[in-house]
C-alpha cells in the first residue's frame, strides 16, 4: 500500500481518495499509537465532507478507548496551540487548506502541538493497513457540541501577541474565503480598533477558496479598489496562510512577508546568525536581496513541516513559504495566517507606515512562473517512473542554471499535478523555457500513462 501521507498530511478528493473509512482507520490508529491517555483535539474547515470526516475520526478514537474534543470549525493553528495550553494528547485538523471544496485531508499533530514526524506517520500507516479492508463501520453521529470556550482560548492568544499595541486608524480588508478564518478574523482585528470589512465571510464548505482567498487575489485587489484601505489580507481555508496586498494592489507574498519581518529582526539582533529558513520555491531576487544585506538564506523541500525541521536544527527564530505560510517564534513556529496578518499589521502601525511604502523598500523579485501539468490520479501506481522523468528533465536543463537563472520540478504533495518554476532575470527566458519544459514534461507523462 503506497503511503497515505503527503507533504502535509493525509489529502485527496472526498469519497475517493479520503473516505469514512480511512478516516475512522486514522483515528483508531492514533489512538493506539499514542502513548498517552489525555484527549484528542478534533477541528475542521467549513467543507461539506468536514462534518463526515469528524464522524468517522471520532468514532475511531473512541474504538480506541481515547477520548476527543471537538472545537468544531476553526483555523489550523487553533489546534498545536490549544495541544499546548490544555496539555492534550494529539490533535488532528480536517481540511485540505488551499485545495478546492471537493478535496479534503486530515492533518496530525503530537503532543508539543508540532505536525507529526515521518517515523509517527509510519506507525499510523502501518495500524491503517492491518485494519481489515472490507470492514464495516458504524456511521452514527457520535462527537460532541462544539467546544466554544476553547476557541476562546486561541482568540484571547492572538490578540494578546500584540501586547499594548492596538489597530485603531487602520482600514483593512480581509478575505476570508468562505474557510475557517470566518470564525474569528474579523472579531479579532475588530477588536483591536481596526475599521475592518470582510469578504466572503459566510460559513460555506461549497464556495471554500473558489475564485477567493490566498491562491486567487482578484476579488480581494477588485475590494480595495472599490473601498479604498490601508491594506488587505486573503487567508486560505484553514487561515495557516495569508498573502498582504497593498492601498494600490500591489502582493505581499511570503518571500515579502519573511524579507520584511526578517530585516526588522535583523536590526534588533535577535535574528539567529541573519537566518531565514524557506523552500526551493523562494524567488531568486529574495535570496540575492538578503545575502546583500548579510543575510543568509537557507533553502528545504517544499512543506511547512520541513521548513521546521531546520528551523530547529539551525536555532532559527523565523522561517516559511513563498505561499504565505509563515512560521515565527511567538507561536512555537505553527503557520497561522491571522497572526502573520496582525504582525504585519503590527509593525505598520509602530514604524508609522504605510504597507505600501514598506513594501517598496522589500526585493525585487525576479521573473518567475510557476506551472502545474494536472494528470490522472493513477500516475501514482507509476511514481518510480514519474521520479525518473522528474530528475532526467532537471539534470537536461541544468546547463540553464546560472546565478541569474533556475529551474525547480516537483509533484505536489497534496493534489495531482506536477509544479514546474522557472524563474530569470530575463521574463523572456522564462517564458520560453517554461513552455519548453511544459511540453517535454506533457509528451512524457503522456507516455507512461499509455
Amino acid at each position: 500500500m503506497q503511503s497515505i501521507f503527503g507533504t502535509d498530511g493525509i489529502r485527496g478528493r472526498f469519497n475517493i481518495d479520503i473516505t469514512y473509512s480511512l478516516a475512522y482507520k486514522v483515528g483508531y490508529a492514533l489512538g493506539l499509537t499514542l502513548e498517552n491517555n489525555n484527549p484528542i483535539i478534533i477541528g475542521r474547515d467549513t467543507r461539506v465532507s468536514g462534518e463526515i470526516l469528524l464522524q468517522a475520526i471520532a468514532t475511531g478514537i473512541n474504538a480506541s478507548g481515547k477520548k476527543f474534543i471537538n472545537l468544531g470549525i476553526c483555523p489550523t493553528p487553533a489546534i498545536p496551540l490549544l495541544i499546548k495550553k490544555e496539555n492534550l494528547g494529539s490533535g488532528i485538523m480536517i481540511s485540505a487548506s488551499h485545495n478546492p471544496p471537493e478535496y479534503n485531508g486530515i492533518k496530525i499533530f503530537d503532543n508539543n502541538g508540532q505536525k507529526i514526524t515521518r517515523n509517527f506517520e509510519n506507525k499510523i500507516q502501518k495500524l491503517v493497513e492491518e485494519q481489515n479492508q472490507d470492514q464495516q463501520f458504524i456511521t452514527k453521529e457520535t462527537f460532541l457540541k462544539p467546544n466554544k470556550e476553547l476557541l476562546d482560548v486561541y482568540i484571547k492568544s492572538l490578540i494578546q501577541t500584540m501586547g499594548s499595541e492596538d489597530l485603531c486608524g487602520m482600514r483593512i480588508i480581509l478575505d476570508t474565503c468562505f474557510g475557517s478564518a470566518t470564525t474569528c478574523a474579523k472579531k479579532i482585528f475588530q477588536s483591536l480598533g481596526a475599521d475592518v470589512r470582510v469578504i466572503n465571510n459566510s460559513r460555506n464548505g461549497l464556495k471554500i477558496n473558489m475564485n477567493c482567498g490566498s491562491t486567487n487575489l482578484e476579488t480581494l485587489k477588485k475590494a480595495l479598489e472599490e473601498n479604498p484601505a490601508d491594506m488587505g489580507f486573503s487567508f486560505d481555508g484553514d487561515a495557516d496562510r495569508v498573502i498582504g496586498i497593498d492601498s494600490s494592489g500591489n502582493v505581499l507574498n511570503g518571500d515579502h512577508i519573511l524579507f520584511l519581518l526578517g530585516r526588522e529582526l535583523m536590526e534588533k539582533k535577535i535574528l539567529t546568525n541573519n537566518l531565514l529558513i524557506s523552500t526551493q520555491m523562494a524567488n531568486l531576487g529574495f535570496e540575492k536581496a538578503w545575502n546583500k544585506i548579510g543575510g543568509v538564506l537557507y533553502r528545504t523541500d517544499v512543506g511547512d513541516k520541513f521548513v521546521y525541521e531546520e528551523i530547529k536544527k539551525k536555532n532559527a527564530v523565523l522561517g516559511g513559504e513563498q505561499s504565505g505560510h509563515i512560521l515565527s517564534k511567538i507561536n512555537n513556529f505553527s503557520g497561522d495566517g491571522i497572526l502573520t496578518a496582525l504582525q504585519i499589521s503590527k509593525y505598520c502601525k509602530e514604524k508609522n507606515i504605510t504597507l505600501k511604502n514598506w513594501l517598496k523598500t522589500s526585493f525585487k523579485p525576479f521573473p518567475q512562473k510557476l506551472t502545474n501539468i494536472h494528470f490522472d490520479p493513477n500516475i501514482n501506481k507509476v511514481n518510480q517512473k514519474t521520479k525518473r522523468l522528474i530528475n532526467q528533465t532537471i539534470e537536461n536543463y541544468k546547463q540553464n542554471y546560472s546565478d541569474n537563472c533556475r529551474v525547480f520540478i516537483r509533484p505536489s504533495g497534496t493534489e495531482p499535478v506536477i509544479r514546474v518554476l522557472v524563474e530569470a532575470k530575463n521574463k523572456n527566458k522564462v517564458e520560453s523555457l517554461s513552455s519548453e519544459i511544459i511540453d517535454k514534461l506533457s509528451l512524457e507523462i503522456k507516455k507512461i500513462l499509455n
